[in-house]
């Protein structure tokens, strides 16, 4: 019964007096003169003048060539408007061919774009020339031999088709007809398909260099966005340095002030003066913490070897550092680098239990090298799984190293060591 549901509806599409038997009959014919024409313009000048020297004959074919070159973009582009037209079928345009001149084709003969276009117009057009001519001649015989039974008794009794003296002959012919009247739509579809394949191939734009200018594309808005990222974190750092925190610490300021010079205070005001810097102190703190995790000015002034000396001068686990970046990365770059050795160093602290951390940042090349090696306990998960020794950090790491088309790994089988490396492009 699924056989027979599916069945149904194709006969019904492909049935002769189908619109769309019809529509691809148009197609394919309305594609013959446009397919042959480039073979005949160059028929045409061998036929109208016949070269009897070498000279002539190198005449006759530069002028085949030029006059084939000139009409290649018309043909193309009745091409693309008849796979519109009838079909629906849009063909984008090729930049490197349809907006330059003649001159441009002619010095640049190894333009792929002309080239594919020429195999169009010169190798599968008049094949699929030839294919909508067959399509035209299945249905004209297919109709000359279905009706062959009505006209043949005009026709002499001793003429072979006369339906008196051969009436078997006429009955095979009008099955004959019948047949050619029933493939003729298949085939006409099929010439479509090709059609409209060879003609997105080849007289569009190249799928593959499409994909590889989209992926240019979308890296230069990927390195865009990652670079308005960074230039926003700088500004936020910088409101945070210039105006929360210069406010903060001059509340801090007036409040120690106030907790060292006052007297005669009662005891309760003045344990809500202590409070109260003590609460200013550790949020001055918190800011400077923060502000250093968005993005520390040292980074930006001095680079990586002094911003990650500081880094591992807060750690309270002896780190061995070693910084070779000359010539400097670009800052989003450093930017990244710096933020993993951060979290990275964060979570030996937290979750590996470690006694000494090795960290080394070298450039080779055009690629920077970052290594954070503890000799803890081993066992972290960089998908932040169930692990305790994971923490959340790696994640996030992983993904901020991929934002710049870095690469990720971390080692750590359980009892230790952990190695994490990461390699940056130094430049985006």
């Amino acid at each position: 019964m699924a056989t027979t549901s599916l069945i149904a509806p194709r006969a019904r599409v492909y049935a002769p007096w189908s619109a769309a038997a019809w529509r691809d009959t148009a197609f394919v014919a309305s594609g013959v003169p446009l397919q042959v024409a480039g073979w005949l313009i160059a028929g045409s000048i061998r036929m109208l003048w016949s070269p009897g020297n070498s000279v002539e004959i190198l005449i006759t074919a530069c002028a085949s060539v030029v006059l084939v070159l000139l009409v290649l973009r018309p043909l193309t582009s009745w091409q693309r408007e008849r796979c519109w037209a009838m079909l629906g079928l849009h063909i984008p345009r090729m930049p490197g061919f349809d907006d330059g001149l003649l001159r441009d084709a002619l010095r640049d003969v190894r333009s792929p774009e002309l080239w594919r276009v020429l195999q169009y117009h010169m190798a599968a057009g008049p094949l699929l020339a030839l294919g909508g001519i067959g399509v035209i001649a299945t249905w004209a015989s297919g109709a000359v031999l279905t009706v062959s039974g009505v006209y043949g008794w005009a026709l002499p009794e001793s003429s072979p088709l006369n339906p008196t003296t051969h009436p078997a002959r006429i009955a095979a012919l009008t099955g004959v007809g019948v047949l050619l009247l029933v493939a003729a739509p298949w085939a006409a579809a099929g010439v479509r398909r090709l059609d409209a394949r060879a003609a997105s191939a080849l007289l569009g734009p190249d799928r593959a260099k499409e994909l590889e200018r989209r992926v240019e594309d979308l890296a230069e808005k990927r390195a865009s966005v990652v670079d308005a990222a960074d230039l926003e974190r700088r500004r936020i750092e910088r409101d945070l340095h210039d105006g929360a925190q210069q406010r903060l610490v001059s509340l801090a300021l007036n409040l120690g002030l106030a907790r060292e010079t006052l007297r005669g205070v009662p005891d309760e005001a003045m344990q809500v003066i202590v409070e109260a810097h003590e609460e200013a102190k550790e949020a001055l703190t918190e800011l400077r913490t923060l502000i250093r995790g968005l993005h520390p000015a040292v980074l930006e002034d001095r680079g990586l070897d002094a911003a990650l000396s500081g880094v591992a001068a807060r750690v309270p686990l002896p780190v061995r550092l070693r910084v070779e970046v000359e010539p400097r990365a670009s800052s989003t770059v450093e930017a990244v680098a710096y933020f993993v050795v951060s979290e990275a160093l964060t979570n030996v602290v937290k979750h590996a239990r470690a006694t000494e951390v090795d960290v080394a940042v070298t450039r080779r090349g055009a690629t920077l090298h970052v290594s954070v090696t503890d000799n803890g306990k081993g066992g972290a998960d960089p998908a932040g799984g169930p692990n305790p020794s994971g923490g959340t950090g790696l994640a996030g790491l992983a993904r901020r190293v991929r934002s710049v088309d870095g690469t990720f790994r971390i080692t750590s089988p359980a009892g230790g060591p952990t190695t994490v490396t990461v390699e940056l492009p130094c430049a985006l």
